[in-house]
């Protein structure tokens, strides 16, 4: 009789909320049918994740895999980022980049 121990659930998901240290909570969508009108319905769970090496950030999709737990909340860990989300990068604007960037009126004689 041989059982395999490793056989543990997999999700895909993407990470709606970084509350801490090394913790992600992940969003993975599903369908399923309305029991009675057979219609598709839209269903989400929401997971507490463990990220070890805190690489993922707010939009990523990422794959998770079902763990021992590691705290009161978090059963899921990272296992890898299959597509990085693209965020935009704030800049410091000072008052001199502004006046270097609006075109100066010249008098019209």
């Amino acid at each position: 009789m041989s059982t395999n121990r490793n056989t543990r659930k997999t999700l895909i998901g993407t990470v709606s909320s970084r509350s801490g240290d090394k913790s992600v909570k992940v969003t993975v969508p599903y369908k399923i049918p309305h029991p009675r009108y057979q219609k598709v319905i839209n269903r989400k769970t929401v997971v507490h994740v463990h990220d070890e090496a805190n690489e993922t950030k707010l939009g990523d999709k990422v794959e998770i895999m079902e763990t021992r737990p590691i705290s009161r909340l978090k059963r899921w860990r990272v296992i890898r980022v299959i597509e990085a989300a693209i965020t935009a990068e704030a800049v410091a604007v000072n008052e001199n980049d502004v006046a270097a960037s609006v075109p100066t009126k010249t008098a019209k004689a």
